[in-house]
């Protein structure tokens, strides 16, 4: 899993609106469809604003995605 799909989740999870999960973030909706959608990457300081608004802390959400990383063999740009 992608950081996207697991905002995604966790949003979803929270039964949240892209809407007001944006709204709570103080970032623009169509940014956190992006992010969601992995075209764009948050700072570290909007992925906490946008975990806090979810209610799911950042290190979950990264353990998740590293868990899941780890279960894939490296691509040929990951192993140098």
């Amino acid at each position: 899993m992608s950081l996207g799909d697991e905002l995604r989740k966790a949003r979803e999870a929270a039964d949240l609106t892209q809407e007001k999960v944006s709204v709570a973030a103080g970032i623009d909706r169509a940014y956190l469809s992006q992010l969601e959608n992995d075209h764009k990457s948050p700072t570290v300081e909007v992925l906490f604003r946008v975990c806090r608004a979810l209610g799911t802390p950042a290190s979950e959400i990264l353990a998740r995605v590293e868990g899941s990383l780890r279960a894939k063999p490296p691509t040929k740009s990951q192993s140098g």
